[in-house]
């Protein structure tokens, strides 16, 4: 695997037999859709694959829960795997740090996901992501640090050799536009910065290229390289850490309950609005 990003054209180079296991990550309207790369599987962020007793949504499955979706969708330990999305790349950054996380490093986004790979004539089946093979073997590997609490996140805001960058649109993270999410405050954690995910791709959807993925972290971190990702419920603050990756940078981790839990009504954790949004 050449990295953490693939185009589609290796990957379609590369379909069936011992090929890659495609892992359809979509959620919101793309769940579910009645079309997807041949023989791609469900890895259902809204269903299995998020703990749903925890009170922030997304939140990462614990090693044996995570593990049995995986085997349920017959990944093995020494399966190369895929993951995208039908919205571009959105959730399927999300699957692959979650995998990561688990120790499974034989993991790529395919780059402009499942809109690219429409756009390059590739083929495509008309019915939604299933699996009904026989259970896998992966293994659980768990890597503590690479998902944080917000303990972790608010010591990080006053660490000089860190920075946290919030992934949400600018008008959220100035708390000029409402969140989506009923009921959270708007605005942003004091000393975060913002980097809106959308902004580390092009107009075609794909990711930008390394050195312009630098130049847009490198204002904001300040040469700092701990970085720490934030956004609405864990998702594309997982867009940031793809583009980190991509850009070279290596201590990363995923504030997993992000604004929903930090900006939640209680008012425990501390909250700032309007000011110059950083970027």
């Amino acid at each position: 695997m050449p990295g953490p990003l693939v185009g589609a054209a290796w990957v379609a180079e590369r379909l069936g037999g011992n090929g890659p296991v495609l892992l359809d990550a979509s959620v919101g309207a793309h769940r579910g859709a009645e079309r997807r790369i041949p023989g791609a599987r469900p890895f259902d962020l809204d269903g299995a694959l998020s703990d749903h007793t925890a009170a922030a949504p997304h939140t990462l499955p614990g090693p044996e829960e995570f593990a049995a979706a995986m085997r349920d969708l017959g990944v093995d330990d020494t399966d190369t795997v895929v993951v995208y999305d039908g919205a571009g790349i959105y959730s399927s950054a999300r699957a692959w740090w979650m995998l990561r996380a688990m120790g499974f490093d034989r993991v790529a986004v395919l780059d402009g996901g499942l809109p690219a790979w429409t756009a390059a004539g590739l083929p495509v089946e008309e019915a939604p992501a299933a699996y009904a093979g026989p259970p896998g073997s992966f293994t659980p590997r768990p890597r503590p640090g690479l998902v944080v609490d917000a303990d972790t996140v608010a010591a990080a805001l006053t660490d000089p050799a860190a920075t946290v960058l919030d992934a949400r649109t600018r008008g959220r993270f100035d708390g000029t536009a409402p969140e989506p999410r009923a009921g959270l405050r708007g605005g942003h954690m004091p000393g975060a910065v913002n980097l809106p995910f959308g902004e580390l791709q092009g107009p075609d959807g794909l990711m930008l290229p390394a050195a312009e993925l630098r130049a847009a972290f490198a204002p904001l971190t300040g040469g700092r390289e701990r970085l720490y990702f934030s956004c609405g419920s864990g998702v594309t603050a997982c867009v940031l850490a793809l583009g980190a990756t991509l850009a070279g940078y290596r201590d990363l981790a995923v504030y997993d309950g992000s604004w929903s839990e930090w900006g939640d009504p209680s008012g425990r954790r501390p909250v700032e609005t309007g000011g110059p949004s950083a970027g």
